[in-house]
């Protein structure tokens, strides 16, 4: 019996690579997308015996548990991702992000599932005064977009612990790859390199260009879902970065394009790197793709 998943979220851009990984080792995948981010597209390569596209919106839908019977893996990706739409519409990231994660942890509390992982962010702390930053380090939200994300690990967590449900939670740093979003003004730093090169305009760094990201490749980032869903790890919280910082400058470099400097946005960390000691020595995993060959590849598509 093949293996079966649920992503939801899984026409964007997280989700879809996952998908591809996933139907490679052989899963059925289920996609619950309600396509405000997510793009068809993205999934058109699939044959309809591997995955199955549903049209839903998990924070208003009545059939969550009709889609997850069954599952063996649910992978919950489903959000409103951007900081600057949260503060202007909180509202609106409150009942996606929120009500959504509650809506798919309580369905899943009711069938019988092998693990839950939750697409928590790195934003959940701020900005950090140690680094690299682990899962340890303070909390401090700063917006309500990272507040919406931490609410929704609580839950999950919560329910970890109450109904020994086999959750995990990913605190995901700057993810990056192929299919990333570059359009929107807020798209960040890597996917607005990649739209400005392609219409061969200045890339637009913000402040002086010496803050500093931690990047992982989307393959990287996959490739620690596929290791921690056979692992015998459940109710933990991971940082998922690359455990190296590069700065907005080293990135626009390896772009090679003209620069163009703009204020400094507020509320923006000046640096983040993540300590993924515990997720390695948990699952035995490491990132592979550097920076430079992960934005070469990018650059040749």
């Amino acid at each position: 019996m093949a293996l079966k998943s649920v992503i939801t979220g899984g026409a964007g851009f997280i989700g879809s690579n996952l998908t591809d990984h996933l139907v490679r080792i052989g899963h059925k995948v289920i996609v619950l997308d309600n396509f405000v981010s997510g793009k068809k597209s993205n999934l058109s390569h699939h044959k309809k015996k591997d995955v199955k596209i549903i049209k839903d919106d998990i924070s208003n839908s009545k059939n969550l548990e009709k889609y997850f019977k069954g599952a063996d893996y649910i992978f919950h990706l489903a959000a409103l991702a951007e900081v600057i739409p949260s503060i202007k519409n909180p509202k609106k990231y409150f009942k996606n992000n929120v009500i959504g994660t509650l809506k798919v942890v309580e369905a899943a509390k009711k069938v019988n599932i092998k693990k839950l992982i939750y697409a928590a962010s790195s934003s959940c702390y701020g900005n950090p005064k140690k680094f690299p930053t682990s899962e340890k380090d303070k909390i401090d939200l700063n917006n309500p977009y990272a507040a919406t994300k931490f609410i929704g690990e609580e839950i999950i967590m919560k329910y970890a612990d109450m109904f020994k449900m086999p959750n995990i939670s990913f605190r995901f740093f700057n993810v990056y790859g192929p299919r990333l979003n570059i359009s929107g003004q807020y798209s960040a730093v890597i996917g607005n390199f990649l739209s400005q090169k392609k219409n061969n305009i200045p890339l637009t760094i913000v402040g002086n260009g010496k803050q500093t990201r931690d990047f992982i490749h989307v393959d990287d980032l996959v490739s620690a879902f596929i290791k921690v869903i056979k692992s015998r790890y459940v109710n933990k919280i991971y940082n998922i970065g690359s455990g190296k910082r590069t700065s907005i400058n080293t990135i626009a470099s390896i772009f090679n394009g003209k620069k163009k400097f703009i204020p400094i946005r507020p509320g923006e960390p000046k640096d983040s790197l993540a300590n993924i000691s515990k997720l390695k020595k948990d699952i035995n995993w490491k990132p592979k793709i550097s920076i430079e060959s992960g934005i070469k590849k990018l650059l040749s598509n």
